[in-house]
């Protein structure tokens, strides 16, 4: 996907798309307690997709909200919920591109996380010579669809994994040391990310647009 744009084949970048949810999880109370939420839950991933295919975020605004007040959970019984288990985020990015977050804890998915019998577009990127759609999951896909032609059909493009395995981070950090080099998910990105999801809720609790200051090396291919 990030080869696609910098090889200009969806023209100007103009807007983004990312969604992610479920109905929440039972395990933990962490998830609904200060500190938790459904950001860096679920929201992460898609704000780490987003900004790794747009380049890094310059400013968010936000709005996030608690539907269920109270939940039950195995570790505790019944709890109430401090933390955001909805939200949606505008993030501005260079050129005149803007992207759009939604992630929560209420969503009807019957699916859950056996990503790859999905064909629900999670990611989707618009310019003004074509878009593409990621099947299922940024972190398990089977492939992009890709529509650059009035005439044409779009292509289902990328559907070989090539070895890749959601649980690979560990072993590609570990490579990574034993080789002396930076993964393509580096720290930088990773905070900026973290800086997306704190001013993501300041921009909720105070109505207002949030510069960002962060940047991380990009285009990341």
């Amino acid at each position: 996907m990030s080869k696609t744009i910098q090889l200009g084949k969806l023209g100007r970048i103009a807007s983004a798309h990312g969604q992610y949810g479920h109905t929440g999880p039972l395990w933990s109370a962490f998830f609904y307690e200060k500190g938790g939420g459904s950001m860096p839950d679920l929201g992460v991933y898609n704000m780490s997709t987003i900004t790794g295919l747009l380049g890094p975020a310059i400013s968010v605004m936000a709005m996030t909200s608690i539907v269920n007040p109270e939940r039950t959970v195995d570790d505790k019984g019944k709890i109430k919920v401090e933390a955001e288990d909805n939200a949606h985020l505008l993030l501005e990015h260079d050129k005149g591109a803007i992207s759009h977050i939604m992630c929560g804890f209420n969503y009807f998915d019957p699916h859950g996380h056996e990503a790859g019998s999905q064909s629900l577009h999670s990611i989707q990127v618009y310019g003004d010579a074509g878009n593409m759609r990621l099947i299922g999951y940024d972190w398990e896909t089977n492939g992009v669809v890709l529509d650059t032609s009035w005439t044409e059909p779009p292509k289902l493009m990328s559907t070989d994994k090539g070895g890749y395995e959601w649980q690979e981070g560990a072993r590609v950090v570990g490579e990574s040391i034993r080789k002396g080099i930076e993964p393509k998910i580096n720290v930088e990105h990773a905070l900026h990310v973290l800086e997306i999801i704190e001013a993501a809720r300041l921009s909720s609790a105070k109505g207002l647009k949030i510069k960002l200051k962060s940047k991380f090396p990009w285009p990341m291919i």
